[in-house]
């Protein structure tokens, strides 16, 4: 019962993929091999369906291209009306995103997945649309072409000659919750084309030409066939592990092909990888480690078993444990393995059989249950090669350990010479068994068994009557020699097998260990920089040699000066054989079979999707086969925590160029307002003035005009150079000693005008001390707080000045009696290019941002609320130094 408990872990975190998985809508996809099969004509009648359930179904976006079945069941579905978008001087219609999400269907329908949405709207994709969607827990029903998965693009390209540039990540595809392939004969889609049902006349007899030729149809349509398989197969997976099935249930081939450190599993793995291909099954690569100490022939051996495997394609998985049928099925039950390939276990020696359990081809043909076993003749020089490795027990320890363990035995036999009268030669047979059972603890088979056979002869002739002599005259002490010499040897074999055990399983923690250690530190590691560094750290103190990393420059080539990098560069020869690694994805160097004469190894970083460069060692000596595969996981470890640093990196430049790309339209947009019309004032003042003359109060008016046209565009021009100098950090205060009576004095003087209509309240203790402040900015803080106020407040209302010293810190506060803000607006007030809705009042919307962000350099806050009675109030809170005016002259 104990072993058929599911493990809690994987339970937990099933329960919670469920939990995440009913947050978000259900997406499903009507797919097919090229446009015409029927994709939208079905995902609308897929609806009509849902929709007669009593399913609240809304359309996003459906392009019809004017067929008349597909717009026939358009009718009677709820249509979402499309949002216009103006560009280079045309109206483009695209998917109301905003309008949908606040409709809030349980159902929408999402027409062409990979469609490039117009300049200016939220995403780039409509697939971003649909993800929206879908994290806001609408059910989207959406369609797409076999050409439009990135990772079919280029095979699609080769097929048909045409490039398809509109793609979407496979990962989409991967994630989606129902995926319908709607599938028809190549000859019915032909007589679709040439009925005018795809496309017009003229355009179905070109395509008819190049893209629609029935060739490419059939080659696209076993793509699609394939594409859909295989997705079905990893649900079925998917969904047995989650469930705790164990399996298998053969609604498809998949192989598995155990590798072990002999030459007959290279032929295993060729064979393997020639049945998987004729089958048309995905291949496994089990390695199964135990307690068995590999030699150094056996570790190269195994190591390039393991390539082997790797270059064919399949999937390695390494394991350990002790019994290897059980873990061998235990692996095939997870991954849903429907046939095994093994080699014959061969003729074992009498000798070796006395230390088998049982024969593994046996037990496992036994316990196999549902799965097929096919077991393979491994050859004469894999059967020699196995006989010469694995056929006797392991006599390899030092001769240094043999006289110890014989020095030992013979000591005991010394010191018990003088007490044999007195406890029996039957109680020193118990001593000698203890000092063999000490001895295990500490060496190896082959000295455990030399301890044995001397101290079973040592008992007879030292101590078994008659004395000093191998004769045995009585049947009892007989037996009880040949029990002592059993017993000896099987305490002796079976304690050096457990320590044997735990040595393997304390090298098993101590990889673990440095794994965790190691993907710790990477998690942790916030750049490029930080990732080599502890990556260097960790390959020296686990595997003792200096690494020295080469990273791609993003166009396939590797980067020669890099960071991190050995002392010197390369030599134009290393940098070329590193670059032939990157290229190839393969080892080169030294130790390889590929350039060996140099005397680095070179290993290539590969990621899950992309290449992240080459790491360079020096080793003294060669890595055996098991160091090789901890090195193998250590390098997936770095590469796939460059990889995603990279990918990071990269979407947040995406990102950043997106939002520089919304930025400068918004910024244009604005500035060419702002602009147009303070320059359309000045030119038409200035036109009246040189066409004619006029009265001198007209002139005046003019002039007026002019100036305040001038002064809007002083203003404009002001904002920008501040935001652009808080943009680069250029900012630098000037502190002084400052009166505030003297700040509020030249702020109002400057806004004398724009004041008149307002009536001006300014509040300053008598007792206010001087500040320290950057008069400048602090005035430009003001003058933008008070402008905004006159521009949004009711002739005839207050504006109110007013500032105090309140423990350490200066307060001011500037209040008027305007519509105040909307509170849902309040915590935006401060982003830039921020306008209210209130009334069209012109401006960039950057005064605030600046005022905040001239607070923000003398370590302040500021803050917006509005007020009771009506209007807003902003607070500023500055720490700054305090003088009274004795004090400063002092």
């Amino acid at each position: 019962m104990e072993e058929n408990r599911p493990d809690p872990d994987k339970l937990l975190t099933s329960i919670n993929q469920e939990e995440e998985t009913k947050k978000r809508g259900k997406l499903k996809i009507f797919f097919g091999m090229s446009p015409g099969v029927g994709k939208t004509y079905s995902m609308l009648q897929t609806a009509h369906i849902d929709l007669s359930k009593g399913v609240d179904v809304v359309v996003g976006y459906i392009e019809s291209h004017n067929r008349p079945e597909t717009s026939a069941l358009l009718e009677g579905l709820e249509i979402i009306p499309r949002t216009k978008i103006e560009y280079k001087g045309t109206s483009l219609e695209e998917m109301d995103l905003d309008a949908i999400i606040l409709r809030h269907p349980y159902l929408v329908l999402v027409d062409e997945l990979a469609h490039t949405n117009a300049e200016g709207s939220r995403h780039a994709k409509r697939y971003q649309d649909i993800q929206e969607l879908l994290d806001n827990g609408i059910n989207v029903y959406t369609t797409v072409n076999i050409q439009h998965l990135e990772s079919r693009n280029d095979t699609v390209a080769q097929i048909t000659g045409v490039t398809v540039k509109e793609t979407i990540p496979d990962e989409l595809f991967e994630m989606a919750d129902d995926v319908e392939l709607i599938d028809i004969t190549p000859n019915v889609l032909l007589d679709r084309l040439a009925e005018g049902k795809i496309y017009g006349l003229p355009e179905s007899r070109e395509a008819a030409k190049n893209f629609f030729r029935k060739g490419n149809i059939t080659a696209l349509r076993e793509m699609s066939l394939r594409l859909v398989a295989d997705r079905v197969d990893k649900q079925l997976k998917s969904y047995m592990q989650q469930k705790q099935i164990a399996g298998p249930w053969k609604s498809g081939l998949h192989l598995l092909v155990l590798v072990g450190p002999s030459k007959s599993s290279a032929k295993l793995i060729r064979w393997a990888k020639n049945l998987s291909y004729t089958m048309g099954a995905d291949l496994v690569a089990l390695h199964v480690e135990n307690t068995q100490v590999l030699n150094e022939e056996q570790q190269e051996q195994l190591s390039k078993n393991i390539d082997l495997a790797r270059e064919f394609g399949a999937e390695v998985i390494i394991t350990s444990g002790s019994d290897l049928v059980s873990t061998t099925l235990d692996i095939a039950h997870k991954e849903n393995i429907t046939h095994i390939i093994i080699g014959k276990s061969g003729k074992q020696s009498f000798f070796s059989s006395l230390f088998s359990r049982d024969n593994f081809v046996n037990r496992l043909l036994k316990e196999s249950g549902e799965i097929d076993i096919y077991v393979i003749e491994p050859g004469f020089e894999a059967k020699q090669y196995k006989r010469k490795l694995v056929s006797y027990p392991d006599f390899s320890s030092s001769y240094k350990h043999y006289i110890i363990a014989f020095i030992a035995v013979l000591t005991t036999v010394l010191l018990c010479l003088p007490i044999v009268r007195e406890t029996g030669y039957q109680s020193i047979s118990f001593i000698l068994l203890f000092v063999i059972l000490i001895l295990s603890m500490f060496f190896r088979l082959g000295p455990i068994m030399m301890a044995s056979a001397v101290s079973a002869v040592a008992w007879d002739f030292f101590f078994i009557t008659p004395q000093y002599t191998l004769k045995i005259t009585q049947p009892e002490d007989l037996l009880a020699f040949c029990m002592f010499f059993a017993v000896a040897l099987v305490t002796g074999t079976l304690t050096a097998k457990v320590r044997k055990q735990e040595r393997l399983t304390r090298k098993r923690a101590e990889k673990t260990n440095a794994l965790f250690h190691l993907t710790k530190q990477l998690a942790n590691a916030e750049n490029t920089k930080k990732i080599l560094e502890v990556s260097k750290e960790d390959i020296n103190n686990y595997f003792g040699v200096d690494a020295y990393f080469l990273l791609q420059d993003g166009e396939g080539r590797l980067k020669k000066k890099q960071q991190n990098a050995k002392p010197g560069d390369f030599t134009e020869s290393e940098y070329s054989i590193a670059q032939w690694v990157f290229k190839h994805s393969k080892k080169a160097g030294k130790y390889t079979d590929t350039l060996s004469l140099s005397e680095y190894t070179f290993y290539p970083l590969k990621g899950m999707k992309t290449k992240a460069g080459v790491v360079a060692i020096k080793p003294k000596k060669k890595f055996n086969g098991e160091t090789e595969l901890f090195w193998d996981t250590f390098l997936t470890q770095i590469s796939n925590t460059l990889e995603h640093h990279d990918l990071a990196q990269q979407a947040k430049k995406a990102n950043l160029l997106d939002e520089s790309d919304k930025l400068y339209k918004t910024l244009f947009n604005s500035i060419s307002h702002e602009l147009r019309i303070p320059i359309a004032t000045i030119m038409g003042a200035s036109d009246t003035l040189l066409a004619d003359s006029h009265p001198e109060k007209v002139r005046k008016e003019l002039y007026n005009e002019i100036l305040t046209a001038s002064g809007r565009l002083n203003r404009l021009v002001e904002n920008l150079l501040n935001i652009s100098r808080l943009e680069t950090g250029k900012i630098t205060l000037h502190t002084d000693w400052c009166d505030m009576n003297d700040l509020f004095n030249k702020v109002t003087d400057n806004l004398r005008d724009e004041l008149k209509p307002y009536r001006l309240d300014i509040v300053v203790p008598q007792t206010m001390p001087l500040v320290k402040l950057d008069f400048g900015l602090m005035e430009q803080v003001l003058h933008n707080l008070v402008y905004n106020s006159c521009k949004y407040s009711t002739p005839g209302t207050s504006i109110r000045l007013k500032s105090f010293y309140d423990n350490e810190y200066l307060i001011i506060q500037e209040m008027d009696r305007g519509p105040g803000f909307l509170p849902d607006t309040l915590p935006f007030v401060f982003n830039k290019f921020f306008k209210t809705e209130h009334k069209t009042t012109g401006g960039l919307g950057l005064g605030l941002s600046i005022a905040k962000g001239f607070v923000e350099a003398h370590k302040g806050t500021i803050s917006v609320e509005n007020r009771q009675n009506g209007g807003a109030r902003f607070t500023i809170k500055i720490p700054t130094k305090i003088s009274y005016i004795n004090e400063q002259a002092g």
